[in-house]
């Protein structure tokens, strides 16, 4: 066993700063709200319900992973957020239609004390949304300066110790990092400037950082994976992490594709479809919006396959991605994939799914993980890019000179390796030939 990291105890409370209160963020705060009264459990998460090994099988040392690591109680957890609609958490939640309303209930009165403060916001980005309770400033700068002051204020209020922010918000338009994006003096300037190159979800990152606040982007908006923010987040010794939850199509890819390559079972074509009716849905049926949202459900086939060292079985295969706005479906969506596979002899196959799930169910214990990590990362003295919980994006971020890692079982294997690295417990291969000599 090497040496292990200092990580600081999770002392006080930790204040969750959300962008975004609708049908994500208001599903995981009831949700935190009933499993720490007792009244849900916490399925779906692995800070709550996962176990790892430690040394070897012989040992038989499986703890808990939040028994393993100093990881923040869910009684200290402290929520805030900003949202263009003035709905308090429970109001939202209803409209929202993705937990009863037997199942809010016990945990109305907590809710309905979360309003939303108001939000930065500008209808270029997010084309089919809009709402009264934004925010207004000379400049964009200014803006981020708001943000800064709501930051300061939740933290003081209600004598915080920490914070993370994590965006639940609305994916933005597709845009590409730009001159303006390459430093952080730079940045300031586009933001003082109005620059359009500056999105919302851009100040909200700026912002976090600049006090001090560990930042996640839970959507595949251009936010915090430019130059800028790394340069920010190094400075101010921050860990960020994006982007895009891995909730339901694109999890089942990064499931069954790495099962296919694994076989050298080839593939000609996958051909994916969704429908939805919530928010989300609404959003990407604009489509600059549903560009970014497809550019971050594309790339997984490509890196997990690697088309590139298996010519023959993935160089030539058709990749089409759909997302359709259905109201009457609500936050219920449907992903429904064909895949066209051949094998011996290149005989072909198909595969079928159709995967009926609840959007929001499937992000609440990604977004209470994510915070509980990213605290943890800050706790631990980590800074930048933190790569090891790619496990939850479908977009994950990484150094610039790397090509992602997709593939879900790879990423958990480095997720709780970089865990037993931080306690200075030997890292996990899976070799096993000590068992044989």
């Amino acid at each position: 066993m090497k040496d292990k990291i200092e990580i600081k105890k999770p002392e006080g409370k930790l204040g969750v700063l959300i962008p975004g209160l609708g049908a994500v963020a208001t599903t995981f705060i009831a949700g935190t709200m009933l499993v720490r009264k007792g009244l849900g459990r916490p399925f779906g998460s692995l800070t709550q319900m996962g176990t790892i090994r430690l040394g070897k099988r012989t040992e038989k040392r499986v703890p808990k992973i939040k028994d393993f690591v100093e990881l923040a109680d869910l009684n200290d957890l402290v929520f805030a957020a900003w949202d263009i609609f003035p709905d308090n958490a429970y109001e939202s939640a209803l409209k929202a239609g993705v937990l009863k309303k037997e199942d809010l209930e016990p945990v109305r009165a907590e809710l309905e004390k979360i309003k939303p403060m108001p939000a930065v916001f500008d209808r270029h980005y997010i084309k089919n949304l809009d709402g009264p309770n934004k925010k207004s400033g000379a400049s964009k700068y200014d803006l981020a300066l708001q943000l800064m002051d709501d930051i300061k204020k939740f933290k003081e209020e209600n004598k915080l110790n920490r914070l993370v922010m994590i965006w639940c918000a609305s994916t933005e338009i597709f845009m590409k990092a730009e001159a303006v994006h390459q430093t952080i003096e730079s940045l300031e300037k586009a933001m003082k400037d109005n620059d359009p190159a500056v999105a919302p979800s851009m100040i909200y990152a700026y912002a976090a950082l600049k006090s001090g606040v560990p930042f996640v982007n839970g959507a595949p908006n251009l936010t915090v994976d430019i130059p800028a923010m790394a340069e920010l987040a190094k400075q101010q010794n921050l860990p960020v992490a994006g982007k895009d939850y891995k909730t339901g199509q694109t999890l089942m890819k990064t499931i069954i594709a790495p099962g296919l390559k694994a076989r050298l079972i080839g593939l000609d074509g996958w051909f994916s479809t969704n429908i939805l009716g919530n928010r989300d849905g609404e959003v990407l049926d604009d489509p600059q919006s549903f560009k970014t949202k497809e550019e971050s459900k594309l790339g997984s086939l490509e890196y997990i396959l690697q088309p590139d060292v298996y010519p023959e079985l993935y160089g030539h295969f058709y990749h089409k991605v759909r997302i359709n706005y259905y109201p009457p479906r609500g936050d219920n969506k449907e992903g429904w994939d064909n895949i066209d596979i051949f094998g011996w002899l290149g005989y072909p196959m198909q595969i079928k799914i159709d995967f009926l799930c609840r959007d929001s169910i499937l992000a609440a214990p990604i977004v209470l993980d994510l915070v509980l990590f990213m605290d943890l990362a800050q706790r631990a003295g980590l800074r930048g890019i933190q790569e090891w919980l790619s496990f939850y994006f479908k977009s994950p971020m990484c150094a610039p000179e790397l090509y992602p890692e997709h593939d879900l079982f790879i990423q958990l294997m480095k997720l709780k390796n970089t865990l037993r690295y931080l306690k200075g417990e030997e890292l996990i291969t899976h070799l096993g030939l000590e068992y044989y000599d």
